[in-house]
């Protein structure tokens, strides 16, 4: 067969298929052909298949949303942002929540002050000269007139021994003096002299009695210079501070010890002026001391200053402490509370619902069972107090929290348990 024959022979073949292949895509045209026609090919196959996967997608949006729509039917009141955001409610026992309510606090007025030795002296020379002796130090205990120092004595015993001598020469000047006068009355008597001759012998006796009056008394003096040269304790005490050392040479009014009673004590505390009025004589008071843990001491009111305190608006209080085991020292800081007067029913809350910063006082209280932080104005609070006076910023009635909270809490919901719910923590883990 020829080429020609089977040229005719392939399109009687094609012709007898073409109702086969009516349904298949035709061949592109002349002009499409070559390379062209083979990348127009790879188009069409991706584009096909980029709407598949686009197709895909749509209907799997579709449900998703089909399925968001669905739940909001049958709960309308949950939304899939509330469901995720809302926290729990924070749950507090009854116990971590009090009320507002008037209360009888006892009134005390809070004092700080450094404690001092009622009876304390700082022991001066009366006289000047080296000091022969010093025999006690700090801190020993002395009896009333033991002896503290000594200052040389040689030149003041000298004085003394010759004050003593002209006391002697005047007492016997005295006695001749009283021997002339008695002589010369007896001679006025029988008219041997004359008047003015025994005016002159009484004169001298006068002036003989002065002299030895004066000896007196000069001698008195240097024993008493004498006596002083030994410095003596006037009360019984201890040595708070030896301020000289044997083989010194001192002068009139030097410092030689200072020596204090630790028996009676005094606290020295500064009240504002605008407290006074309620402060009297005899009140208790109790305060610690640092170092003594929580032993409390006990006091009275001893004296009352009657001016305030140089630049400022304070009046100084003092308290009375006895001491007897003289376990308090001079110098020791104090802290307590004066007790006053019983006060008229006021609103008050736990202290411990009462925090502080940056010098406001506020409280966490109870707003639509959520919770809220509300500034006060709160009065003065005794040391170990339980209850504090409120003044401004709450209600009777009010709820106040009484258990630890932190400022990320406030606005969060609070559930309050009933007293016969199983005990728990306080705070549920949602901080």
């Amino acid at each position: 067969m020829t080429t020609a024959n089977k040229h005719f022979v392939r399109s009687d073949t094609l012709e007898d298929s073409a109702p086969a292949l009516a349904s298949v895509t035709p061949f592109p045209r002349a002009a499409e052909t070559g390379a062209d026609a083979g990348h127009g090919a790879q188009v069409a196959v991706t584009s096909s298949r980029g709407w598949t996967v686009k197709a895909l997608i749509a209907a799997l949006l579709a449900a998703i949303i089909g399925a968001v729509v669905w739940a909001a039917m049958r709960d309308p009141a949950v939304t899939p942002s509330a469901t995720a955001s809302a926290p729990p409610p924070l749950e507090l026992a009854s116990v971590d929540v009090a009320t507002v309510e008037l209360q009888t606090l006892s009134r005390s007025l809070p004092l700080s002050g450094s404690m001092a030795p009622i009876v304390q002296a700082t022991l001066k020379s009366k006289v000047g000269g080296e000091v022969e002796l010093v025999p006690l130090r700090e801190g020993q205990d002395v009896r009333e007139g033991e002896v503290l120092a000594r200052i040389d004595t040689r030149n003041l015993q000298a004085q003394y021994d010759r004050q003593l001598a002209a006391v002697e020469r005047a007492r016997a000047d005295l006695d001749l003096a009283t021997l002339n006068r008695d002589k010369n009355r007896v001679l006025l008597d029988k008219h041997y002299i004359s008047q003015n001759t025994y005016e002159a012998t009484e004169s001298a006796y006068a002036g003989m009695v002065a002299s030895l009056k004066l000896a007196e008394a000069d001698a008195r003096l240097a024993k008493i210079s004498l006596e002083d040269a030994v410095i003596r304790a006037p009360f019984a005490g201890t040595i708070a501070k030896r301020h000289v050392q044997p083989g010194e040479k001192v002068s009139m009014d030097s410092t030689i010890v200072t020596l204090v009673d630790l028996r009676q004590m005094v606290l020295e505390a500064a009240v504002p002026a605008a407290d006074i009025p309620a402060v009297q004589i005899g009140q208790p008071a109790k305060f610690k001391v640092g170092g003594f843990g929580t032993r409390e001491f006990v006091g009275e009111v001893q004296r009352i200053n009657p001016i305030t305190a140089d630049g400022s608006r304070a009046i100084t209080i003092y308290i009375a402490v006895p001491n007897p085991n003289r376990a308090l020292k001079g110098g020791m800081f104090a802290q307590g509370a004066l007790d006053l007067d019983t006060s008229e029913p006021v609103l008050a809350v736990p202290q411990r619902a009462v925090h502080e910063e940056a010098g406001v006082a506020y409280v966490y209280t109870l707003r639509d069972d959520k919770i809220a932080r509300t500034s006060v104005k709160v009065g003065a609070a005794a040391p170990g107090a339980t209850f504090v006076e409120v003044r401004e910023g709450l209600a009777a009635g009010d709820r106040v929290i009484v258990t630890e909270i932190t400022a990320a809490q406030v606005g969060q919901k609070v559930l309050v348990r009933p007293e016969s719910a199983p005990a728990a923590s306080a705070l549920t883990a949602t901080r």
